[in-house]
């Protein structure tokens, strides 16, 4: 982490969260259980992951100027058909977990680099919008972050019944009880 302060710091925090609890999600895993698809849209682990390495190329290093890698799945289009989503079975775990640090020393350094209001340019965005600033993509980026890695606990939860950090906290004897409290009340309904 840098030695920022104000917003900047903050949405870099922030950021780092949801970073650390989308890899979170992957830990202990097997490499099928981090690639299969857990809901009916596909939804997988290291599918997060690697959209989630592109996001941050895209929209903190070439939308503002900053050098990125091209990625193949951005390359050859295939990322406007869901590319971007799953692994295939070519791509490594550990390549694609490369791919998304890397993402994460772009994106710092852009935001160690660029003021908030630095001018950016989202060039697959409706030709209107396109102009925006780096500040509005990276709340951009930090939300989607927060929100996969939210997708990342309820997938692990699917796996193998592992949840988020508090888990540990609280223990299973919790979630049990709780459960059970839960689908009392939906059985109410039935």
């Amino acid at each position: 982490m840098s030695s920022l302060t104000g917003l900047a710091a903050d949405l870099q925090h922030y950021l780092h969260q949801g970073r650390v609890g989308v890899l979170r999600g992957l830990e202990g895993l097997s490499d099928y259980d981090v690639r299969r698809p857990m809901t009916p849209t596909g939804t997988n682990l290291l599918g997060l992951v690697k959209h989630l390495a592109g996001v941050e190329l895209g929209y903190l290093s070439r939308s503002v100027g900053r050098p990125a890698p091209d990625l193949p799945w951005e390359l050859d289009g295939s990322v406007w058909e869901g590319a971007d989503m799953w692994a295939r079975a070519e791509e490594s775990r550990d390549l694609l977990l490369e791919v998304y640090r890397d993402a994460w020393a772009r994106t710092d350094a852009s935001i160690a680099a660029l003021a908030l209001d630095h001018p950016a340019v989202v060039p697959w965005w409706p030709e209107e919008r396109r102009q925006t600033t780096f500040g509005h993509l990276l709340v951009r980026v930090v939300a989607e972050t927060a929100q996969h890695a939210g997708h990342a606990d309820i997938v692990r939860e699917s796996i193998d019944g592992q949840a988020g950090p508090d888990r540990d906290l609280v223990g299973d004897a919790y979630w049990g009880e709780l459960h059970a409290a839960i689908q009392a009340a939906a059985d109410a309904h039935r």
